[in-house]
């Protein structure tokens, strides 16, 4: 099955609609794609309702998915879950502590930019960017620090408000990558680390993790190169972890227009040892 199972929409930091991910899904030719908006699974019930209304439920699967945003010793250590059970309490307890934490920072940030940088923005500014309910984070940040004129784009309002040195940020009190690896598992999903080639003590994190849950390693992703790939599937094998991977899709890329939905080459058999997974957990 060609799948894409890390795709982020409108509910996060992601430009398009769950329609508008279903739609150019299907048109590019994947067969599967996993919903995985950080912090929340607000997209998942959408896409299926559209799939639904327009009767194309033969043509694409969905999973329900997340990537969930932890810090550990100053490390972001991002953990995607597949298939749990959103209903779960624990669950449930995690997405609020993870929603009230991106509110309370975001608000700190506002005041500090207003009374250190004269840089005046609303919460409102902010949270219309993203659908309602969704989560707020960085991006939405500085894209309403340009809005407002406190700086010419939003790269440059990364690099001098949107940073651990920068005397206007506050770092998010977020949950620890063994509670989210947890909460995940226990709920019956399959937790996966992300992007593991951004973090340098991966291999140590993901043993550690492997005590809580742990059943994954996202090998294949747009920023890891062939060798990157080979390095972590073969520590996925040697530690008896499956393997997964998606484009990391959040928007057409700005240079040419170019949509990498589906783009990153993930092998057809990545979602039968996702399914298969799924099937053991169950049955533990």
């Amino acid at each position: 099955m060609k799948s894409d199972l890390h795709i982020h929409t409108l509910y996060s930091d992601g430009v398009f609609s769950p329609e508008k991910i279903v739609d150019t899904a299907i048109d590019v030719g994947l067969q599967v794609i996993a919903l995985t908006d950080h912090d929340n699974v607000l997209s998942y019930p959408v896409a299926k309702e559209y799939l639904k209304s327009t009767g194309r439920e033969d043509k694409l699967e969905v999973i329900q998915g997340i990537e969930v945003n932890t810090l550990y010793k100053n490390y972001e250590v991002h953990i995607l879950g597949y298939f749990m059970d959103v209903n779960d309490n624990d669950f449930q307890n995690l997405l609020k502590a993870q929603q009230n934490a991106r509110i309370k920072q975001t608000k700190e940030i506002i005041n500090l930019l207003a009374k250190k940088e004269g840089i005046k923005i609303k919460f409102d500014d902010i949270k219309k960017q993203v659908a309602e309910g969704g989560s707020i984070g960085r991006p939405h940040i500085a894209k309403a620090i340009t809005n407002a004129g406190g700086t010419s784009n939003v790269i440059e309002a990364y690099s001098k408000y949107i940073h651990d040195d920068s005397p206007v940020y506050v770092q998010r009190k977020t949950v620890s990558p063994h509670d989210a690896v947890e909460i995940i598992y226990d709920a019956g999903g399959v937790p996966v680390i992300a992007h593991p080639h951004d973090i340098d003590i991966a291999e140590t994190l993901i043993k550690e993790l492997m005590q809580y849950g742990l059943r994954g390693i996202e090998a294949y992703h747009r920023k890891h190169s062939p060798a990157c790939v080979e390095y972590f599937s073969s520590m996925a094998e040697e530690l008896g972890l499956i393997v997964t991977g998606g484009s990391d899709f959040h928007a057409p890329n700005i240079m040419n227009g170019q949509i990498i939905l589906g783009k990153n080459f993930v092998p057809e058999w990545i979602y039968d040892k996702l399914i298969e997974e799924k099937k053991r957990i169950d049955m533990a």
